[in-house]
């Protein structure tokens, strides 16, 4: 069942190492079928070495198990309630990715320095707070994805402006339009991270690029009157 898109999330999870952004199995891709009510996912702790498409679990909105002779990645629910929640995604990835794992163990959102960041995310991409200890005794991995969903909404962050969260102390998802898309993000949250960390060696007083350059190189790309790129 669902052997297109058991292939695009197999695909979109062999771009995390192809891209250094998972060491050992520390990753993961799912991508959605809406109409199905299902998602896609990788199984926990395969090596991606040995993945094959065959291999990705199918997963319905409560984190059931519904095809796949192996278990879904141990963060299943947290991708689970992000598609519940955010209907216009279509996939979701979690890594530990160093330059953005920094950041959210140092519990510091990424400031927006320069344009390449304002590509792709409007603002500074936030480290949210540590779950509380019964958060994670209750339910570890739901309870991650109920705050990264809150506390946008607490702080009026755009899901679509900003496709990426840092969980403090644990490190990164982002999420896109599909599995791709959403490795797209994280691909470039770890690249934005780096030179944030960078440019901050470089300059300890560095402040964040002016608004004015922010809303034009995000609204030339991704605005109602976007430029950039082809028809």
């Amino acid at each position: 069942m669902l052997e297109e898109l058991k292939q695009e999330v197999y695909e979109a999870n062999m771009l995390l190492p192809k891209y250094n952004l998972v060491t050992f199995t520390w990753g993961n891709v799912s991508g959605v079928d809406r109409e199905k009510g299902l998602f896609a996912i990788k199984p926990s702790g395969v090596p991606y070495e040995d993945l094959k498409w065959q291999d990705i679990v199918l997963v319905d909105f409560d984190g059931n198990k519904v095809e796949g002779n192996l278990n879904p990645s141990s963060d299943t629910a947290t991708h689970a309630y992000l598609y519940k929640c955010w209907e216009d995604i279509g996939g979701v990835v979690h890594t530990h990715s160093s330059y953005a794992t920094s950041f959210a163990q140092s519990g510091r959102s990424i400031p927006c320095y320069g344009t390449t960041h304002a590509d792709y995310f409007y603002g500074d991409i936030p480290t949210l707070r540590c779950l509380t200890k019964e958060e994670l005794e209750e339910a570890y991995e739901l309870n991650t994805g109920k705050l990264i969903v809150q506390e946008f909404a607490m702080r009026s962050i755009d899901h679509i402006a900003v496709s990426a969260a840092l969980c403090k102390n644990h490190g990164p998802f982002a999420w896109g339009k599909n599995p791709v898309k959403a490795v797209e993000s994280a691909v470039v949250l770890e690249e934005v991270a780096k030179m944030a960390y960078r440019t901050e060696l470089i300059n300890s007083h560095v402040q964040p690029a002016p608004q004015y350059l922010q809303d034009k190189h995000y609204m030339r790309k991704h605005g109602p009157n976007a430029y950039y790129g082809q028809k």
